[in-house]
């Protein structure tokens, strides 16, 4: 939640731009930094002071592979703070979108990764078991609108998110979401078959609502916005709201670890916290749906 001692405490804004806040350190010296502060190093990023230390300390054969490697695009992209996971969601989840949308083919690939919890028991049911499907069931849509909304709201909230969070902690903030969609509808309507980012979308949603809570911002239009979309799931047909459910839920949680394990040294705790996670989700999706099922 908010807290004036969050919002007062410089420590919790770039050290260079006093306006914009993040939770991301240099790996050197620990000092926050914005996404245009950002150097990528080996392990995580570095600062500009600490970015021109290193290339004091250079050694000459380290000088001629930054003059041959310096100028690729993939580099510059990562030190240019865009937010590239999103983009790259975007276009992966694009692609598919429009490979569903080919006559023949297009039903192929959506009955190849959709989600149903059948799927997770073979024991119990005719399906082979394809416990992936719980996360490729993020990747396709159930039509061209579905898919357009879905990007809409994916490219909004990653403009945001992506550059406060860094982005291993955005991609697996997007994926362990998206996982807790499949797990609720497997959990709320196992005979439920589903696809859609809607439950990974939810999640971003419902991170930046934490979020923004923790560092002192106005959140209303955001909750307003959670509010009208989750309640729309209920209003039209065809629509797991399940998923939406589950991928909100587990968002605001894994936002809540990373308000709470900000600091480098809390770095441990926050991938354990994480791992915990999954593997809760894991159990619950493995155990309870197929005494549900059987009843």
């Amino acid at each position: 939640m908010s807290t004036p001692e969050f919002t007062s405490n410089r420590d919790n804004f770039c050290y260079r731009h006093p306006d914009r806040q993040s939770f991301v350190l240099c790996q050197r010296c620990l000092r926050t930094i914005c996404p245009e502060c950002q150097t990528p190093a080996p392990v995580g990023v570095i600062c500009p002071e600490c970015m021109q230390e290193q290339r004091k300390n250079r050694t000459p054969a380290q000088k001629r592979a930054e003059r041959r490697w310096g100028g690729g695009g993939s580099i510059a992209a990562a030190r240019s703070g865009k937010p590239v996971v999103t983009y790259a969601l975007l276009a992966i989840t694009s692609f598919i979108g429009l490979l569903q949308l080919i006559p023949g083919l297009g039903p192929q690939i959506t009955d190849a990764l959709l989600f149903a919890a059948p799927y997770l028991y073979p024991s119990i049911s005719p399906y082979p078991f394809e416990p992936w499907r719980l996360l490729t069931a993020v990747f396709v849509h159930g039509g061209f609108v579905h898919l357009a909304l879905n990007m809409l709201a994916l490219w909004m909230l990653g403009q945001s998110l992506e550059p406060m969070l860094g982005r291993a902690r955005y991609l697996s903030l997007y994926l362990i979401s998206g996982l807790g969609g499949s797990v609720m509808v497997a959990v709320l309507a196992p005979t439920t078959a589903t696809v859609g980012a809607s439950g990974a979308v939810f999640g971003l949603m419902a991170a930046l609502l934490i979020i923004g809570r923790h560092i002192g911002a106005n959140v209303t239009g955001i909750l307003v916005i959670l509010g009208i979309n989750f309640a729309f799931g209920f209003f039209v047909g065809g629509i797991a709201w399940q998923a939406h459910l589950g991928g909100a839920i587990v968002g605001a949680l894994i936002a809540f670890i990373y308000t709470r394990t900000k600091r480098r040294e809390q770095r441990i705790w926050q991938i354990v916290l994480l791992a915990v996670t999954v593997v809760a989700l894991l159990l619950v999706v493995f155990l309870v749906p197929p005494l549900i099922l059987l009843s």
